[in-house]
């Protein structure tokens, strides 16, 4: 599957607004069940809620990882060459900055699994421990709470973005990335 040109624009492919939408959803998703799951402290257990979340944070990672690579392998230019430099830069600083996120935020979730010495449970089955059990695991958990703020206002710096692009410049950035567009 290659990605498709459109009168020489640059767009995505199916491929890639699927997984960009499909790692959407599924934060969405995980962000809900990490609102309502209970908090977790010294003496907490692994339930239904914490192992779901866990299992849906391992699999944004491995869909982090394929988009990274179909990203890698195809890439997809700005839209124009007149871009100014300070938004190419920024663009490229804040996608890169995404998936950096996306790959530490369910990395230090495992992590800190790890330390409580939990099963990490993924999707019903055991998967390594990252780290041996650990005095830190409290503290790795709060590092992956806050990376997730980050994340979610970096997400909406994404959105800013693309609006601004949509609504204020008008040109076909947040276009060719929606399921459908061209």
């Amino acid at each position: 599957m290659v990605e498709q040109r459109f009168a020489g624009e640059p767009r995505y492919g199916a491929a890639a607004k699927s997984l960009h939408w499909l790692i959407l959803a599924l934060l969405i998703v995980q962000y809900a069940v990490a609102w309502i799951m209970p908090d977790i402290g010294p003496g907490t257990e692994p339930e239904t809620l914490i192992n779901l979340h866990m299992s849906l944070g391992l699999t944004i990672l491995a869909l982090a990882v394929l988009r990274l690579i179909w990203r890698l392998i195809f890439p997809v230019p700005l839209i124009a060459d007149n871009v100014p430099a300070w938004q190419q830069w920024s663009a490229r600083a804040s996608h890169g900055l995404l998936y950096v996120i996306l790959f530490a935020l369910p990395l230090l979730g495992w992590a800190a699994a790890s330390g409580r010495d939990w099963v990490i449970d993924f999707w019903g089955a055991s998967v390594p421990r990252l780290i041996a059990k650990s005095d830190w695991a409290g503290a790795i958990g709060d590092y992956h709470t806050y990376l997730s703020y980050v994340l979610l206002g970096l997400a909406g710096l994404h959105v800013l973005a693309a609006l601004y692009h949509h609504f204020w410049l008008r040109d076909r950035v947040l276009i060719r990335m929606l399921p459908g567009g061209q």
